[in-house]
C-alpha cells in the first residue's frame, strides 16, 4: 500500500544492513511505524539522511508492505523545533517511552497530537517537569491507560485535597500515610486531573508516580532515558 504525505516525526533510528537505516516513526495515521531508509548512509545520500533527525515533522511517502515500511521520500515541514540542554534530553525521553509503550501499526492520531503539542512547549521554554507530567498524563489516557485523578478508589469519594495517598495503577489512588515513599497529596493529584502547575513538592511526588504508572505498563521494566535523567 501506497502512503503519501503522512505526517510524522522520528522516534529512534539505527544502521540497517550495510548502507541504510531502520527508523521508528510517531506517523499520524498508522501510529508507530518501522521504516527502512535505504541506501541513506551512503556518501551521496547525506542531505535524506539529515532529514531523518528526532523532533523534525516531516511528510513521509512509504510503501507500506507487512510489518516494515519502505521509505520514498520525507520532506521537512515547518521550521525544524530546536531542542537543546535538557529539553534534548526530555525530547529523547518523549521518543523511548512512545516506542517502548505503543505497538507498530496501531493508528493513534491523539497521541500523535500530544507528542507534537509537547515538542512545540518544550521547544517555546515551558517548564519540562510540568511539561513531561502532562504528556506522560495524555499519553496513558490515549493509549487507553487513563489516571482516576479524582476520585478514592477505595469508596469512590472524591478526593479531599489536604489528605494523603498513594497511587496504585491497577486500581487508582488510595487512602496513605505521610511519611510513605509512594505518599502523595491530594491537591498532586486534582492539580495533574485539573492541568494546573503544582508546587515543586508536587511535582517531584507526581514524578515518583509517574515513574511508578510506567513501570507497570512495561511489565516492570526500566527506560534508558531515566538513568540519563538522573
Amino acid at each position: 500500500m501506497r502512503v503519501e504525505q503522512q505526517p510524522a516525526f522520528v522516534l529512534h533510528a539505527r544502521p540497517y544492513r550495510e548502507t541504510s537505516m531502520l527508523v521508528e516513526c510517531l506517523t499520524r495515521d498508522y501510529g508507530r511505524v518501522g521504516v527502512v531508509a535505504r541506501g541513506v548512509r551512503n556518501e551521496r545520500a547525506r542531505m535524506q539522511r539529515a532529514q531523518l533527525e528526532p523532533f523534525q515533522r516531516l511528510a513521509l511517502d512509504l510503501l507500506l508492505k507487512g510489518e516494515l515500511a519502505t521509505l520514498r521520500s520525507a520532506e521537512p515541514v515547518g521550521v525544524p523545533l530546536r531542542l537543546t540542554g535538557d529539553a534534548g534530553l526530555a525530547g529523547l525521553y518523549l521518543n523511548e517511552l512512545a516506542v517502548r509503550l505503543t505497538g507498530r501499526q496501531d493508528p493513534n492520531p491523539e497521541l500523535f497530537g500530544h507528542y507534537e503539542r509537547t515538542l512545540q512547549r518544550m521547544a517555546a521554554g515551558h517548564p519540562l517537569a510540568w511539561t513531561l507530567r502532562r504528556f506522560e498524563r495524555d499519553m496513558l489516557d490515549a493509549l487507553g491507560y487513563a489516571l482516576q485523578l479524582d476520585v478514592d478508589a477505595i469508596n469512590g469519594e472524591p478526593l479531599d485535597a489536604a489528605a494523603t495517598y498513594v497511587y496504585d495503577p491497577e486500581s487508582g489512588a488510595m487512602p496513605g500515610r505521610r511519611g510513605d515513599p509512594r505518599a502523595l497529596r491530594g491537591s498532586d493529584l486534582l492539580a495533574l486531573a485539573a492541568d494546573t502547575v503544582p508546587d515543586q513538592a508536587g511535582l517531584a511526588a507526581l514524578r515518583r508516580m509517574m515513574r511508578q504508572v510506567i513501570t507497570f505498563h512495561l511489565g516492570g521494566g526500566e527506560l534508558k532515558a531515566w538513568r540519563v535523567l538522573r
